[in-house]
């Protein structure tokens, strides 16, 4: 280990270039720990958002749950390993750790550790229960709800203000990624639900369920106000810069991260609301749900249409590519939601069809990555994107 973080002496490229293969794209094997930004952690988003999804389908699949498992387990094994090397960063490269809030594009990326927290969390209760037990499984993710709801507290208050206070903001600037520091709370919302059921009646699990829904409605509003910003940008300003155009996909996250916290809450509302509260938990989940939802295939549409545009053009590579995958993972849970809670066929395949997509999305991106990080291409800072005619 004291070999990889150290530095070569000056002048002498031939330690990462002796390496022919692996991070040959690097002039030192230390340039990984170098430019690590929140933004990494979209990765752990969208392989943990592959297992909970499969957890949630409205059919059953025989052996999926045991091979999601697998994939639950490869993102906390990605936590633990992200973490650890985002400690490296910030103990060897503290000025650039400290930048990437003051950068107006990578400080949006602060709330991807919390959802990526929350999410092996969740996976963990879901799934990860298989394996080490209910009792361990609530503890895990209790410990990693609270420790994400938190740090997902503190970004959408402090990266927005951020925003309003020091960043140089263009009137072309809003994209996708504006909506990464307020979405948190909606995932604590959808996840804490999740926990309402293990939590000790009384007063502990009334303010869990309220405090969810307090997350709701903070995350949905933010949400609405950026995604409008979102829209106008596009009508005046066009498309922008080739990159950023997965960014697009984020926008789906809220949308159906809404859609299935609304769901899975009004699923416990009743266990901690009195009458006739609970009930109307439930349909607040199915009347907010499908408009929502459709507005979600609205954007989906058109995100779709301008993807492909950008793709016959030129899509460059880079970890915005995970927007592909967390957000529309959302949906794919969403859709489920509310096939469970009408019984409708039409979702019920809607959710099969998507979750499809949703493996195939994640396979190509997850191998991409592979690909360019063994490489080291992807370590490097990011070069300026090619703007879009």
């Amino acid at each position: 280990m004291t070999a990889l973080l150290s530095a070569p002496p000056a002048g002498d490229p031939a330690p990462a270039r002796a390496l022919r293969g692996l991070f040959r794209d690097l002039d030192h094997p230390s340039q990984v720990f170098q430019n690590l930004g929140p933004n990494w952690y979209a990765s752990i988003m969208g392989t943990s958002i592959v297992a909970i999804a499969a957890a949630t389908l409205p059919v059953h699949v025989v052996g999926l749950r045991a091979a999601v498992t697998v994939v639950w387990a490869l993102a906390a094994f990605l936590l633990v390993a992200l973490t650890a090397a985002w400690a490296v960063h910030w103990t060897r490269y503290p000025a650039t750790a400290r930048a990437h809030a003051e950068n107006p594009v990578m400080a949006g990326f602060w709330g991807a550790p919390a959802m990526a927290t929350m999410t092996v969390g969740a996976g963990t209760l879901l799934l990860g229960r298989d394996w080490i037990g209910l009792p361990a499984a609530v503890a895990v993710d209790t410990v990693l709800w609270v420790g994400g709801t938190l740090l997902g507290l503190v970004t959408s208050v402090w990266i927005p203000y951020k925003m309003m206070t020091s960043h140089r903001v263009a009137p072309d600037a809003a994209f996708g990624g504006w909506l990464m520091p307020v979405v948190p709370p909606m995932v604590s919302a959808a996840t804490g639900a999740l926990l309402v059921p293990h939590a000790p009646t009384g007063q502990i699990r009334l303010t869990l369920l309220l405090l969810c829904y307090v997350m709701f409605g903070l995350s949905l509003f933010a949400s609405l106000i950026i995604t409008t910003q979102i829209w106008q940008r596009l009508v005046h300003h066009r498309i922008g810069p080739a990159a950023l155009v997965p960014t697009l996909w984020i926008v789906l996250g809220p949308l159906g991260q809404s859609v299935t916290a609304a769901n899975l809450l009004g699923n416990v509302a009743p266990l901690a609301l009195p009458a006739p509260y609970g009930a109307v938990a439930q349909a607040l989940g199915l009347f907010y749900g499908l408009p929502t939802w459709g507005f979600a295939m609205l954007w989906l549409a058109l995100a779709t249409a301008v993807t492909v545009r950008t793709v016959r053009v030129q899509l460059p590579f880079s970890l915005t590519w995970w927007s592909f995958v967390f957000p529309f993972g959302t949906v794919v849970t969403g859709t489920s939601a509310l096939a469970l809670r009408t019984g409708s066929v039409f979702f019920r395949w809607a959710a099969v069809v998507g979750y499809v997509l949703l493996v195939v999305a994640w396979l190509a991106v997850a191998a991409r990555t592979a690909w360019e990080s063994a490489r080291g291409r992807i370590f490097l800072p990011a070069q300026p994107a090619p703007e879009l005619p």
